[in-house]
């Protein structure tokens, strides 16, 4: 009976405070959290200085370019540094010495990482593999089908995420013979599986070496490989030009 009463009064309450707000031209007083939410709602001004869009979910995979060498950690590397220009959330997987095929000191190749490291996360929005470095004594062709293997395991991991390849990254402007063999197949495979292909040599973004001139002597280390602090914040602003020209610089993964 308590009850009842309780809520017939509430009722009333409701109703009294209703008309008094209808008499003053305000309707919304009677749900404070509804007026909060007209009030900050797409036609304030409030809301839109306000609103934040969810960061794009974003992974590497890669060798000790893209995870960094002794004494660099992942955070110092391109692929952070890609992360901090373009707002994306990211996850760095991979480790040093190793590639498509090639492995280290018992460590497993990329496939073996991508399940150890990356594979049961959940989905990203978009998954860069950049390798070739490590397999440039291998054919071409025998890489080919490790990465293809690879991208196709993602696939059926993660249908929906964006995947971009990344070819080799040298560290000068004339790149072996080897290398260029891997980089080419592992093109070839790209076009085939209609994946976007990011090629740094191709693009110079390294130049110059040994012999003087271009621009290893400022970017890249004295072992000829590793790139400098600074070497890793230029590759980031080439690889971020290169996805901007994909269109993937706010990735969404689409709907499986």
């Amino acid at each position: 009976m308590y009850l009842r009463r309780a809520r017939r009064g509430a009722a009333l309450t409701l109703c009294l405070a209703l008309l008094a707000g209808l008499s003053a031209g305000c309707s919304a007083v009677a749900n404070p959290v509804h007026s909060s939410a007209v009030a900050d709602g797409p036609s304030s001004p409030a809301a839109s200085q306000t609103a934040r869009t969810t960061p794009s979910v974003v992974m590497f995979l890669g060798d000790s370019y893209t995870v960094g060498e002794s004494g660099v950690a992942p955070e110092e590397t391109y692929a952070s540094a890609t992360a901090r220009l373009l707002g994306w959330q990211v996850i760095i997987g991979g480790r040093g010495g190793t590639g498509f095929v090639k492995t280290t000191n018992g460590s497993d190749d990329f496939l073996g990482m991508f399940e150890l490291q990356l594979g049961w996360r959940p989905a990203p929005d978009l998954l860069i593999v950049s390798g070739g470095h490590n397999d440039r004594r291998l054919p071409g062709p025998q890489v080919a089908a490790a990465a293809r293997t690879l991208l196709e395991r993602v696939a059926q991991r993660w249908p929906g995420t964006h995947v971009v390849l990344m070819g080799p990254l040298w560290g000068n402007g004339t790149p072996t013979p080897q290398v260029l063999g891997v980089r080419d197949s592992l093109q070839q495979l790209a076009g085939r599986l209609g994946v976007p292909f990011v090629d740094p040599i191709a693009e110079k973004w390294v130049t110059g070496g040994a012999m003087g001139g271009g621009n290893a002597a400022r970017y890249i280390k004295n072992d000829g490989t590793h790139p400098t602090p600074e070497g890793h914040r230029y590759l980031a602003t080439r690889l971020v030009a290169d996805i901007e020209r994909l269109g993937l610089a706010q990735p969404v993964r689409d709907a499986p």
